[in-house]
């Protein structure tokens, strides 16, 4: 919505003066600071002055967009003379006119958030002033609006004394700030060399400490690499010799030799077991374990893990059930993993459950794009306060059954750090004498994380896909994974980034073709980099469409976007507006509008 404050006419010196005036008035009106006031009333005064000396008259109009905080002030100046043939060449900074012709308008770019030019030789020239309120200023309605028009003090008769009076006040008051402010700098400067001394012999120190360590991760990694072998080699042979006694290939045991041996093996297998657990824990933690992913049928796990675990139940009074899923539910991710986390999960349950029900499930989350694995039991449970502990290596909580089931206290920890390899997560419900419910939730496909490469991956995989790039601006996972499901098998592809400064950077290594910006990131908003970047004359080209939760399309237009979708939006909408707006990036196009709403507008901002 676009409320009009007042319109000034331009037809003289005196006019000109006025404008400088009325701007400054009408932005302590609307809350702005002592500084912004000035900005805007010099950015007014140089395009005011432009329009005399090369048009003879014009108009200037200053309006509020906006209907949500932080509002917008808008000043339009437009005028019909003859145009500017050198636009392009003063906006890129490399006109050069003995008048100085050229060097208001770069100005006005620097002092507001927004400068949009339009100007046809011949025709006149029509330009679009912007500055976002501040933070603190008020949300001004349509009846405020009215009275802070009839707020505004009639000019003085001396306009043209009063006004240099003005100046001379502003330039003290920036003199004595520029004072301040070199003097806080010299003080900052004086400070700076006391810290950078103290921070040379830090650095220093921090390089012996960072030495030793990498000293002791490289010995903590040869520690692994000789376990692995020194201990692995003796275990499988102490249980090949215990099964070869208890199978009597050398003869004949007596019980009491039996009941050792037995004794032995079992041991052996613990062991073992915690030797796998360990290196398998230590090679997560260093980055040296590969993702596998494939494409299977949940279905076939599960048969997999029934036919493999079955054996371990040995009580009739405990039964292990594997609920059939959907024949058609299907998951690509690491086999391999998947079947040890549950493996995991139904090996504790079959220690601690004495007697009742495991039952084992697989349940699709549409809406999140994944699929959640649950094992039931109705074993001891946990206390609240006992669940954190679990998951922490070589701990376990106290109970009855610990003397009859021995474990290494690693099998949960290695469950939580395997589920975040494969972007998924592990979460526990117990209750302490009916049972619990572990469950980990994987996406439906594996993606790898940004900046890792899969195995045997090219240093870089993105340089074969010469799909157009789309900046998705966008802190919400779920949604960047619904425009990358909307862009696939398209002729777009997403370059992800969770805020303003991602994008900064994404920018900085690949220019994209357009943006998907979302206003809200981490409790920020991104009004001010929307109007950066339409101000910019090298980034200002690039399309933007905003997809956000915020309702106020006419302040997203006025601040230069080029389409404004109220979320949720479709593929259909997404992808008609990237083509339309990429096929001609210098017109606003009519993309397909959501079902029963108009979020897109082809007028200007200025009302």
């Amino acid at each position: 919505m676009t409320q009009r404050i007042l319109t000034a006419h331009i037809g003289s010196e005196l006019d000109v003066v006025g404008a400088r005036q009325r701007a400054r008035q009408i932005a302590a009106l609307c809350g702005f600071g002592v500084q912004d006031q000035v900005r805007i009333a010099t950015a007014v005064s140089e395009l005011a002055r432009n329009v005399y000396n090369y048009a003879g008259s014009g108009k200037i109009h200053f309006a509020i967009d906006g209907q949500t905080a932080p509002q917008v002030l808008s000043i339009r100046i437009e005028d019909q003379g003859p145009g500017i043939a050198q636009l392009d060449q003063i906006l890129a900074g490399t006109y050069r006119s003995p008048t100085g012709m050229g060097l208001g308008i770069l100005g006005a770019q620097r002092l507001m958030d927004r400068c949009h030019i339009h100007s046809t030789p011949g025709a006149g020239t029509h330009i679009t002033l912007q500055k976002l309120f501040p933070r603190d200023a008020p949300l001004l309605d349509g009846s405020m609006i009215g009275a802070l028009s009839g707020s505004l003090q009639a000019l003085p008769s001396d306009i043209t004394l009063s006004e240099v009076q003005q100046q001379n006040r502003e330039l003290l008051a920036t003199l004595a700030e520029l004072k301040t402010r070199q003097d806080d700098l010299l003080q900052l400067t004086r400070e700076l060399e006391d810290t950078n001394r103290g921070v040379v012999a830090l650095f220093a120190e921090l390089d012996e400490k960072a030495d030793h360590l990498r000293r002791a991760d490289q010995m903590k990694s040869r520690f692994l690499s000789n376990m692995s072998h020194e201990f692995r080699t003796p275990l499988s042979s102490i249980r090949a010799l215990s099964k070869l006694l208890l199978d009597r290939i050398d003869g004949e045991l007596s019980e009491e030799q039996e009941k050792q041996v037995l004794f032995i093996l079992q041991s052996a297998v613990s062991l073992s077991d915690l030797v796998n657990d360990l290196l398998d824990l230590a090679k997560i933690e260093a980055g040296k374990v590969d993702v596998h992913a494939n494409s299977f049928q949940v279905a076939d796990l599960f048969s997999a893990l029934r036919g493999m675990l079955r054996p371990l139940l040995v009580s009739e009074s405990l039964t292990l059930t594997f609920i059939a899923p959907d024949p058609a539910l299907q998951i690509h991710t690491d086999e391999g993993k998947l079947s040890q986390i549950l493996r995991n999960f139904i090996a504790n349950a079959l220690k601690f459950t004495e007697a009742g029900a495991i039952v084992v499930s697989a349940t699709s989350l549409p809406e999140q794009d994944a699929i959640r694995f649950s094992v039931s039991d109705t074993g001891l449970g946990i206390a609240a306060d006992d669940v954190q502990l679990i998951f922490e290596e070589f701990s376990q909580v106290e109970n009855h059954m610990q003397r009859k089931v021995k474990g290494t206290g690693l099998g949960l920890p290695l469950c939580r750090n395997l589920a975040t390899l494969l972007n998924g997560t592990v979460a526990v419900e117990s209750t302490p004498g009916q049972g619990s419910l572990f469950s980990v939730i994987l996406p439906t496909s594996y993606h790898a994380p940004e900046g890792s490469l899969p195995p045997s991956a090219p240093a870089n995989d993105n340089g074969n896909d010469q799909r157009i790039g789309v900046l998705v601006v966008e802190d919400n996972p779920p949604i960047r994974l619904l425009y990358e499901k909307f862009l696939a098998g398209s002729e777009f592809r997403v370059v992800p980034a969770r805020s303003v400064r991602e994008a900064q950077e994404r920018w900085e290594q690949q220019r994209p073709a357009a943006v998907i910006l979302d206003i809200l990131l981490h409790g920020e908003t991104a009004w001010h980099w929307l109007a950066e970047l339409k101000n910019d004359p090298l980034r200002r080209q690039v399309p933007v469409i905003v997809a956000t939760e915020i309702d106020d399309v006419r302040k997203g237009l006025a601040l230069g976007a080029d389409a404004y979708y109220v979320k949720p939006l479709s593929r259909q909408q997404l992808l008609a507006t990237l083509r339309a707006l990429i096929g001609n990036p210098h017109h606003r196009q009519e993309p397909v509008p959501p079902q029963g709403t108009t979020t897109w507008d082809n007028a200007h901002a200025t009302g």
